[in-house]
């Protein structure tokens, strides 16, 4: 779960951060522009990072700093509570006049308050076990250098905080141009989950028994469904098919033929199904509710809070009413700006007077941090 998620000079985020600490899950609500989706962008940052990711201009470029800042580092912080340590990254970035990139200005991990490496500019400074394992070596300024160090082993620090960095699930999906074909398989979902097909057969592949949860949580929603098959379609591919029963004749549909509703029902299935398996997750869903008829969306997210309720930590945002009524006041931010010339504010709903109706209250504009 994150203890701490700071942002600096990253598009409108400036001197921001964000109150998740100890919320399982979180609502951000706010104005078109006011934010919400940039949190997104810079979780995406260190997600990108954590799958391999070095190249500073892959990651960050000028036009990401914030308007009054351009000569001020751009900066992430995190801080995360993993199978009983607690993990600090933070890196900075620079864009030094006359250069066309950014480049790294500091960067270093923090392991239970123990240093595991940091750095300035070029220069890395690597302790491993103690005083007597130091290593100080020299790093392209352009290049970030967690994707470079080696872990040991699977149960070495460094490659669980990776690990975990990489399956972060930030989603923003696009359905219709999901098709269900697969090619490998993969525990890392991209940002408009068009790679499913292969999402899907990463997660079985490396635990089964999630077909079971899986399973389960789409027959809430439609309970004609029979099965979920994922053939062969050629020599190194597959493709998903659903089958449909209501107690006679069956009905094979190809996945990339479901409703974008019902697509978003298997993506959420599967969300359920890796925090179960592989958790604890980040799950950052932008708009969860899209594509979704109101009589659905209230079910949906209580569905979602309920799957990180003990175990991983879900962030969505949402202008849905339906959505909005299913978070508490304790777990619902709201982000405002007053201009495009302002940075973004963010404040906990329990703490802004509401007279009335939440929604309505929302409706009109009435909350402002």
């Amino acid at each position: 779960m994150i203890r701490r998620f700071y942002v600096h000079n990253f598009r409108c985020l400036e001197n921001f951060e964000l109150p998740v600490q100890e919320l399982p899950s979180v609502l951000l609500i706010g104005k078109s522009g006011s934010g919400k989706s940039t949190i997104g962008l810079a979780l995406q940052i260190l997600q990108k990072i954590g799958r391999g990711t070095n190249r500073v201009a892959d990651l960050v470029n000028p036009k990401d700093l914030a308007q009054k800042g351009a000569d001020v580092p751009v900066r992430f912080e995190i801080e995360v509570d993993l199978h009983a340590k607690v993990y600090r990254y933070e890196i900075a970035f620079e864009h030094p006049s006359g250069f066309k990139e950014l480049r790294v200005l500091e960067e270093k991990l923090v392991i239970d308050g123990q240093s595991f490496y940091s750095r300035q500019t070029a220069e890395v400074h690597l302790t491993k076990e103690g005083q007597s394992r130091e290593v100080d070596f020299r790093i392209d300024w352009h290049l970030v250098a967690l994707p470079l160090i080696q872990e040991r082993s699977i149960y070495d620090p460094l490659f669980v905080f990776k690990q975990w960095l990489a399956r972060m699930l930030i989603l923003q999906p696009v359905p219709s141009s999901i098709t269900g074909d697969s090619q490998e398989e993969t525990l890392q979902p991209n940002l408009h989950v068009t790679n499913f097909g292969d999402w899907f057969s990463g997660v079985l592949a490396d635990a089964p028994s999630s077909y079971t949860s899986i399973d389960r949580f789409i027959k809430q929603v439609m309970p004609d469904l029979a099965d979920i098959k994922n053939p062969p379609s050629g020599k190194d591919s597959r493709s998903l098919m659903v089958q449909f029963s209501s107690g006679g004749p069956s009905l094979p549909l190809p996945f990339q033929d479901l409703s974008d509703g019902e697509k978003c029902f298997m993506i959420c299935a599967v969300v359920l199904a890796a925090n179960e398996a592989f958790g604890p997750l980040l799950c950052f869903w932008d708009e969860p509710e899209n594509y979704l008829h109101i009589s659905e969306v209230g079910d949906f997210v209580r569905a979602l809070r309920r799957a990180f309720e003990f175990k991983g930590q879900l962030i969505a945002t949402s202008h849905n009413s339906e959505a909005i009524q299913g978070f508490s006041n304790e777990n619902t931010l709201v982000l405002s700006r007053k201009s495009h010339l302002e940075p973004t504010n963010v404040r906990p709903l329990a703490e802004i007077p509401i007279h009335g109706d939440l929604v309505a209250a929302f409706a009109r504009g009435d909350l402002e941090p």
